[in-house]
């Protein structure tokens, strides 16, 4: 069809050339003018057959379907030539096929989705894709979206994606995490064991699933993702994120809106830093676009009154949801996040309830550096706010029961850096360093959490994006409230394959 069209236009122009030289002819007597008249022509035509060349460009009919899904629209994408859901279906399919082998071009909408503001940035652990953000927007390490396929007669778009990781561990003396690098369970000098340990796992390996379409109240997004971290001593299957989006309205069980998955240094280890904001959780997030990539994100989540016990019949509970406030902007250099969280702390003993007031602040970022090298960091205070700090989550220390029966919540500071260097387009490193202080107030025994401190400095390897493969060094050090510390050491050799990149 396009053959005979261009045949066509090409015929008509050239008649029209040959006609407006004689009548250009006629009306001019000088030869310069008639010679403008003719290359004026000759560009007018040049332009006809840019147009057409454009046009029966595969990237020019690829987007059919998406462009379909981005109107939010039932029926077809031209309203006075509708098709039969057969003919969609085929229409979808060779569309599919298409985006599935090319992939939309960087910077171009995908099911409605405008392209990210942040600067593309590679990851191995990759928490940034499983991020909410406002209005559904791609994430840094996936700015194409690649790898969507049409469902047939529908306005869906859906993408099965995740990797292999294989681990290789070798550890100096005693960390009481074989798998992960946790900086909170290097044993002090004391019960130290200085034997080496090698331990070899793909734990990390994940799977996930992904669907987006339109709705009259905005793009849908789903996703679900896991992996197999469930157990410290077998394989099992662990829920990592489970929840929908429709425009900026969030429901279901993800990051909270307290943290920054943006801001996560990008390391082999996959624990990271012990004094980064990490937590999942189930949540409702309403986000508010101001314009110019700044936003506000409202959450209300599911609380955990993480509480130091000390006796049988003391019950920890939870009086009020987590409240959470984070102000967002991002733009061409990176992104800056401000967010708050407010929580209400309580136990049971002898039916009698105590409660306490705690929170905390979080400020995080990103910049790029020197072309493609980048800064990541992160600084956040608290009382009460251990939960949501990775090294000191899931231990009880949000807050100690003092010998009066007083709820005390305890003061955490934490702040961490991660510098990455692109030597070049396949070569890249990361130099880490995490610090993380807990103020007791006395309410701890001796043997309690003081302080811990993590170093990492890696070198990877892409030769593409499907292969990923690296050398990490790691140091640790913990100290406990009487005084006591050790220190830990551990290379690890990641070896990963992508499945969509």
């Amino acid at each position: 069809m396009w053959g005979h069209l261009r045949g066509g236009v090409v015929v008509a122009t050239g008649l029209a050339l040959g006609l407006a030289v004689p009548l250009a002819a006629q009306g001019q007597d000088s030869p310069e003018a008639l010679r403008a008249e003719i290359d004026g022509l000759k560009r007018q035509l040049q332009s006809l057959e840019r147009r057409l060349e454009a046009m029966e460009s595969p990237s020019a009919t690829s987007p059919a379907v998406p462009a379909t899904v981005a109107t939010g629209e039932t029926g077809t994408a031209n309203d006075a030539t509708p098709t039969t859901d057969a003919a969609r279906a085929l229409d979808a399919t060779a569309t599919a096929t298409a985006t599935a082998a090319a992939g939309p071009p960087q910077g171009v909408e995908v099911a409605g989705v405008p392209a990210s503001v942040l600067p593309p940035r590679e990851s191995v652990a990759d928490p940034s894709l499983a991020a909410s953000r406002p209005g559904n927007a791609p994430s840094p390490t996936d700015p194409e979206m690649a790898g969507f396929i049409a469902l047939p007669g529908t306005q869906t778009l859906i993408r099965f994606g995740g990797y292999t990781k294989l681990d290789m561990i070798q550890d100096g003396g005693s960390i009481g995490s074989r798998d992960w690098f946790v900086t909170s369970t290097i044993a002090v000098d004391d019960g130290r064991d200085e034997a080496p340990n090698f331990n070899l796992h793909a734990k990390q390996t994940r799977v996930n699933f992904e669907a987006r379409r339109p709705t009259t109240h905005g793009n849908l997004r789903f996703f679900l993702e896991g992996d197999f971290t469930g157990s410290s001593d077998s394989y099992e299957p662990h829920l990592r994120h489970a929840y929908g989006q429709i425009g900026n309205t969030y429901a279901g069980y993800g990051y909270s809106a307290f943290m920054d998955a943006d801001a996560l240094p990008d390391t082999l280890d996959f624990e990271g830093p012990g004094s980064t904001i990490f937590l999942r959780t189930a949540a409702v997030h309403q986000a508010f676009p101001l314009g110019e990539g700044a936003s506000i994100t409202l959450s209300v989540e599911d609380a955990d009154s993480q509480v130091g016990r000390t006796a049988s019949d003391q019950e920890a509970v939870n009086a009020l949801p987590d409240l959470v406030v984070a102000g967002r902007l991002e733009r061409h250099w990176g992104h800056l996040q401000l967010a708050g969280v407010a929580r209400r702390l309580a136990y049971l003993e002898d039916g009698r309830r105590r409660h306490a007031n705690a929170g905390g602040l979080s400020f995080t970022g990103s910049h790029t550096l020197a072309g493609r090298d980048l800064l990541l960091y992160g600084l956040n205070w608290g009382r009460g706010l251990s939960r949501y700090i990775s090294d000191l989550g899931g231990s009880d220390l949000d807050a100690a029961i003092e010998a009066d029966g007083a709820l005390r919540p305890m003061d955490t500071f934490g702040g961490y850096f991660g510098y990455t260097h692109y030597w070049n387009p396949s070569w890249r490193s990361n130099l880490v360093y995490g610090y993380l202080d807990l103020d007791d107030g006395g309410a701890l025994g001796p043997g309690g959490f003081r302080q811990s401190q993590y170093a990492a400095l890696n070198m990877i390897w892409s030769p593409n994006p499907s292969w990923t493969m690296g050398m990490e060094l790691l140091y640790g050090r913990y100290e406990q409230q009487d005084g006591q510390e050790g220190d830990a050491a551990r290379v690890q050799g990641t070896l990963q394959y992508n499945f969509i990149k």
